[in-house]
């Protein structure tokens, strides 16, 4: 049977409030009897009662995470830094994954909640109003990572526009002048897909060339597959010979598509992509991309969840804008003369 607070105190012949003196370092405790306290923890193997230990310290050294897909490569990225980082001020985290479900999501937040978490960190691109206004509710701190839904609120990303101007730039300095974008329409006035696309036209307007903006319902495959016609006919119309997709998943179907109409990349087309998942340089030919921090998006969201929790006052509300990288790979000709 597992020893108790009481079997502490008996051993080292002190009261029961003298050893939750020394468990939780809450008020002083003469060092003899911490001696004493430490020698009958160690010899009985007690340990104490997390769950009665936070109730006292309102400390649960725990933060909730959900998660949209667990496994889902973005996340998976973003969880190594939320996990190494918490770890580093000795705090774990409690994972939940939604699958994909709205109310799921609604649920572990009153899970985590009941748990006594310090703080949330959500990681999924659903679009959910009713979990942003439950974790409000809860007071605990809490931050909603998307790679593409727009959260103005508690926002560690990148600067969107800024890499889609550089990489489209990119394809320019390669040569290319006819230049389509491909991006994802659904509620893209509330999504990163507005940056990019935004990004992609202004370098098209500063360099006087027609702007060609394609748009897919979805990332799938098949969503691809329904704009078959239109793509075709705009890279022949418009003799394209390079394309800016707003995703990796985006552009790896969009070179299956064209190589199955006898259209090849890099040698007929050139095509990019967007976020640096691991798929992007194990497809070939290997897919020039913009590098998405995501490790460091991890990192910096458990860092602000921290200092939130210590009331460091002024930095949780601030945005925070990290470095995107072009990853130069195989998926692009130089047509320079």
């Amino acid at each position: 049977m597992a020893s108790t607070i009481k079997d502490v105190a008996k051993m080292a012949d002190v009261s029961i409030s003298t050893v939750s003196r020394v468990i939780n370092d809450s008020k002083p405790v003469s060092p003899e009897a911490r001696r004493r306290v430490l020698h009958a923890i160690e010899v009985l193997d007690y340990k104490p009662n997390e769950v009665a230990r936070s109730l006292v310290t309102k400390k649960s050294n725990l933060i909730g995470v959900i998660v949209e897909d667990i496994g889902s490569n973005f996340i998976a990225q973003i969880l190594r830094g939320v996990e190494e980082v918490g770890r580093m001020y000795k705090y774990d985290i409690l994972l939940s994954s939604s699958y994909g479900e709205i109310e799921s999501e609604v649920k572990f937040a009153n899970l985590l909640s009941q748990k006594q978490v310090e703080g949330i960190i959500v990681i999924s691109n659903l679009h959910n109003p009713k979990l942003e206004y439950k974790l409000e509710e809860s007071k605990i701190p809490y931050v909603i990572i998307s790679n593409f839904y727009d959260n103005e609120k508690f926002d560690i990303n990148i600067d969107y526009e800024k890499a889609s101007y550089e990489m489209v730039s990119y394809l320019m300095s390669k040569g290319h002048k006819n230049i389509a974008s491909l991006a994802i329409r659904k509620d893209i006035d509330r999504t990163y897909e507005k940056d990019k696309v935004e990004g992609y036209n202004r370098a098209m307007k500063e360099h006087g060339l027609e702007i060609t903006n394609l748009y897919s319902e979805g990332l799938t495959e098949e969503a691809i597959l329904n704009e078959k016609e239109n793509i075709l006919r705009t890279i022949k119309d418009k003799n394209i010979t390079a394309i800016f997709t707003s995703f990796d998943s985006l552009a790896i179907h969009l070179m299956n598509l064209l190589l199955d109409n006898g259209i090849r990349t890099p040698d007929d087309i050139s095509i990019t992509g967007f976020g640096g998942s691991q798929i992007s340089n194990i497809y070939r030919p290997k897919l020039t991309t913009v590098k998405i921090p995501y490790y460091d998006i991890g990192a910096v969201s458990v860092s602000k969840i921290l200092k939130k929790i210590k009331k460091e006052e002024g930095v949780f509300s601030e945005s925070v804008l990290l470095p995107a990288q072009i990853l130069e790979r195989e998926s692009v000709k130089d047509i320079n003369d």
